[in-house]
């Protein structure tokens, strides 16, 4: 049997709340987005390239994200030591090019561990809170969440027309 990546209920962000609840909303609905976006294809559909030369794929995306998640909340904010999922050295766009079906099922369950572990480094955590960046530049936990929801948003709008060319399903 082939595995389809599966439905996904979205949510809408908050009309009103604080400032920390209005960035927890507006960036789990661009994560929900992105799933939404992939929800109902086969891992093959999933592994579709948008065009030449690009090696844009919703599973790429998927991968990325769960990658850039890594690396924003739990390796430079919170200063945890881990490694790349999937980007090294020798395949540093090893999330979009090193892609297989096989691995999607796999892909998606480390994006939603992301996902979890990102808030976990992040919860009763000031938005005022700052890390040095690699760069040595003093950064904040809120630049973070809005470079999160930045990223989301421009992926998500690359999510939009790869899933248009693939099967011709447009909005949400």
């Amino acid at each position: 049997m082939t595995w389809t990546a599966p439905e996904i209920t979205r949510t809408d962000p908050p009309l009103v709340g604080n400032e920390r609840t209005m960035l927890d909303g507006w960036l789990d609905a661009h994560r929900q987005t992105l799933l939404f976006k992939c929800a109902g294809l086969t891992a093959e559909q999933l592994t579709l390239r948008s065009v030449e030369p690009s090696s844009l794929s919703l599973l790429g995306l998927v991968r990325h994200m769960a990658e850039v998640e890594r690396w924003w909340f739990r390796r430079s904010f919170a200063g945890e030591q881990l490694g790349d999922l999937y980007c090294r050295e020798a395949s540093p766009d090893g999330d979009f090019d090193e892609i297989h079906p096989a691995d999607a099922e796999t892909d998606f369950t480390t994006f939603a561990t992301e996902v979890a572990l990102a808030r976990k480094a992040v919860a009763g955590r000031s938005l005022e809170e700052t890390f040095l960046s690699t760069r040595q530049a003093e950064m904040s936990l809120r630049w973070v969440y809005v470079h999160m929801i930045e990223e989301y948003a421009r992926h998500n709008g690359h999510a939009d027309l790869i899933r248009e060319r693939i099967d011709g399903v447009t909005g949400g």
